[in-house]
């Protein structure tokens, strides 16, 4: 039986660190599922819109080869609801999340891994922003 992993992001201005975070999560089973957030959604946590619109991020990601389905994550309090939905057996998050999603351990082993150093769409927004 091939092994589920879901995982959750904004994904906005793609970078390395997506890539590598999207890869390391492949590589703990057989089948990546990815929930982008929601324009809605990113601007709820985030206080500004994505720059890219959540069609073309749902294109970039859909486009990757590590990547097996995408779907639209509308609030960050339906996680466990998708997990279910999605009979994940691991949920993969970036460890700036840690110990916020233990609670799921009830339901599919939770693994934070850590990001990747010196890179984040919201630095790379900055500097564009300064220049």
């Amino acid at each position: 039986m091939a092994v589920k992993i879901i995982t959750f992001g904004t994904f906005d201005v793609f970078h390395i660190g997506h890539i590598k975070i999207l890869e390391r999560a492949r590589s703990l089973g057989d089948y990546l599922i990815v929930g982008v957030s929601s324009d809605k959604l990113n601007f709820k946590k985030k206080n500004r819109y994505p720059i890219y619109n959540q069609n073309d991020r749902i294109d970039i990601i859909s486009s990757l080869k590590y990547v097996d389905e995408v779907f639209i994550e509308e609030s960050l309090e339906l996680k466990e609801y998708y997990i279910k939905s999605f009979n994940a057996d691991i949920l993969v998050m970036g460890n700036d999340w840690e110990g916020k999603f233990d609670h799921l351990g009830k339901i599919c082993k939770v693994i934070y891994l850590p990001r990747t150093p010196s890179i984040s769409t919201t630095e790379i927004i900055e500097i564009a922003k300064a220049r």
